[in-house]
């Protein structure tokens, strides 16, 4: 099974292993990032093998000088630094250098946020540390596979409902630690939650840090998932908060039932073509969760769940969503009449 991506001190520069550094070239947007080659030895810790690569950072399997295996997740962004095979340290154009150092540290405060806490459902940091001209993040190796995948192994039909219960209940837990400590995710989505073989799930691969570099003034492209992102993500930025997190639960559900995410909410404010999950899946799920779904997918901010903890309280079905919807004709008519009954 794959373990999750994911953290310690700023260190003194060192060039390891007789690697050499280029000069810095303007760079192209998307490169493609090379890896370091398994055996490199990165402070104490022996890369292994690569376990993720994205346009963001680059995550590797590691094993610290007790042969313990931990996750190590390098910030590296393709659109802003460019490693050749044969080097450890990046070229950096210099009209990008000013964006990059910034995003190091926006990475490595997130690091050290994340080193504070300590909570079963959320990705444990234990070290982070700067090396190669970058920022690490050490994490703890979990064994187990991402709620996206799956969602692609339930090819005979959607999750079930006690699952997707269980799982976003323990979930919500961790995502309450994180929001009292005045974090956001930012990149909640099925591919960023873990599901531990026990059946516990782990929320992981914050994407606070990469969304600090799309504000005004920063030339990097954004870099939310569509689908899962709020409205709020592609501008109102201001408007972040809590209920931006609970868009991307709702869209997460939603995708373990039709197997994809919902429409853009870009694309939502445009035109919006989302049918809601009342009427996609009425009678084959609970009211009650489709309820749940649609509140969070709400465009308005203030129509969604406010906290984690209301919406926490719905999931564990003790209380009703608060659902914002238009009545029907039908609906407003029997509305009208029992006014009238005085029923």
């Amino acid at each position: 099974m794959r373990p999750y991506n994911a953290g310690g001190h700023f260190l003194k520069r060192r060039y390891h292993n007789g690697y050499k550094r280029r000069a810095a070239t303007p760079l192209m947007p998307q490169q493609a990032n090379q890896p370091l080659p398994d055996g490199y030895q990165l402070e104490n810790y022996r890369i292994s093998s690569v376990l993720s690569c994205g346009g963001f950072s680059i995550v590797y399997l590691a094993y610290d000088d007790n042969d313990h295996p931990v996750a190590i997740k390098e910030y590296l962004p393709s659109q802003l630094a460019l490693r050749k095979e044969g080097d450890a340290l990046p070229s950096i154009a210099e009209e990008n250098l000013a964006t990059f150092r910034y995003g190091l540290k926006c990475f490595f405060e997130e690091g050290r946020s994340l080193a504070g806490l300590s909570h079963p459902n959320v990705v444990r940091v234990l070290n982070f540390f700067r090396a190669n001209e970058t920022v690490y993040m050490v994490m703890r190796y979990e064994r187990g596979r991402t709620l996206q995948e799956h969602i692609q192994a339930r090819r005979r039909g959607a999750v079930k409902e006690s699952f997707i219960r269980h799982v976003f209940s323990l979930l919500l837990n961790g995502l309450r630690e994180v929001h009292s400590n005045k974090l956001l995710h930012l990149d909640i989505k099925p591919a960023n939650i873990y599901i531990r073989n026990d059946g516990t799930p782990l929320l992981i691969d914050f994407g606070a840090a990469r969304q600090t570099l799309t504000q005004e003034g920063m030339r990097l492209n954004p870099m939310y998932t569509p689908g899962f992102a709020p409205p709020e993500q592609y501008k109102n930025r201001d408007l972040l908060g809590p209920w931006s997190d609970c868009y991307a639960i709702g869209a997460s559900i939603f995708a373990c039932l039709s197997g994809m995410a919902p429409q853009p909410a870009d694309q939502r404010l445009e035109k919006d073509r989302y049918v809601s999950a009342t009427k996609l899946w009425n009678g084959k799920v609970s009211r009650q969760l489709l309820e749940t779904i649609d509140w969070c997918l709400e465009l308005d901010h203030m129509k969604r769940p406010q906290s984690v903890f209301a919406l926490q309280k719905v999931l564990l079905r003790e209380k009703e969503p608060e659902v914002h919807r238009k009545k029907s004709f039908a609906e407003n008519l029997r509305g009208v009449w029992l006014k009238v009954s005085g029923r």
